[in-house]
């Protein structure tokens, strides 16, 4: 039976790296993207690493969580219609914003980066489900550890800084995906995040010049700090998703759960406060809250 994969924002980057792996791997893949040129321009590279199982692009914002829904409603819709599995979801989406922003008013950062992975991994569920032995891969960010630890709402105190709030969404989704492979033990899908380490893409070139993407305290070191960050996020985009291909394909890793592979695409110990029952908890009824499963 064919072995089916959905990559987020799939249409370049370490999103479409991921993508030629899974299909050199075999995997019949879907890539989820807003812009329908990358989306075809990426189906055809995607499509001669596995000429037997072409590709396809679906469009999606995935800054919306109305247009998630309707991705997870098709995704689910023809999988069921096809009895095809779902066999991996790679929700590689993630972004930077240097001001603060909205999107239908939410801040962005904890929409694009936590609320919608995690509201299209929940829709799509009852079909990885029905699709076992079936994989999740979140993307992580080594800026975890930057965080603000503080989830009682989606905006912490004080003022807006890009980096800081980036960091801080990530380990939103870090802790739910941990907190997911919790609940999910004994139905053979197993959870995964995959920490690609840094690459040269989009959402960094540029970015990190502005040291207002940082608070006042660590302004004066931000040169020192962004020049060792930009160093690790200087390589190539194939090497950077090597984790998160790791994580969908590795046989060593079947029947496991809950673990995080890092930059050098190997298990290593999750960040500390990401496994705070704690931060779980208070991400669980932010998310639930903001995001709901089921609408009325």
């Amino acid at each position: 039976m064919t072995k089916t994969a959905v990559v987020t924002a799939g249409t370049a980057g370490i999103g479409l790296e991921t993508a030629l792996g899974l299909a050199g791997a075999g995997f019949s893949v879907t890539v989820v993207g807003r812009n329908a040129d990358r989306g075809a321009r990426a189906v055809d590279r995607i499509s001669a690493a596995n000429p037997a199982h072409p590709a396809r692009f679906l469009p999606a914002d995935l800054g919306s969580l109305d247009q998630v829904r309707a991705l997870a409603d098709r995704i689910a819709s023809e999988h069921a219609a096809s009895g095809e599995p779902l066999t991996v979801l790679v929700n590689n989406v993630g972004a930077m914003f240097p001001e603060r922003r909205t999107l239908d008013g939410i801040e962005a950062s904890f929409v694009v980066n936590h609320l919608s992975p995690y509201l299209l991994t929940e829709l799509l569920l009852p079909t990885l489900t029905a699709g076992a032995p079936s994989r999740i891969v979140n993307v992580t960010s080594g800026a975890v550890g930057l965080a603000k630890r503080s989830f009682d709402a989606v905006e912490p105190p004080g003022g807006y800084y890009g980096f800081h709030w980036y960091g801080r969404a990530k380990l939103a989704n870090l802790a739910y995906t941990l907190d997911l492979a919790t609940r999910l033990k004994g139905t053979v899908v197993s959870v995964f995040a995959a920490d690609p380490g840094g690459a040269a893409t989009d959402m960094t070139s540029g970015t990190l010049t502005d040291p207002k993407i940082v608070s006042p305290a660590l302004r004066l070191l931000w040169p020192l700090v962004r020049r060792r960050f930009e160093r690790s996020t200087s390589g190539p985009a194939a090497v950077a998703a090597q984790p998160s291909i790791v994580a969908a394909t590795d046989d060593a890793l079947a029947g496991r759960t809950g673990i995080v592979i890092g930059a050098q695409a190997h298990p290593v110990t999750p960040f500390r406060a990401a496994t705070d029952p704690r931060v779980a908890r208070d991400v669980r009824r932010l998310s639930e809250r903001h995001a709901p499963v089921t609408t009325t």
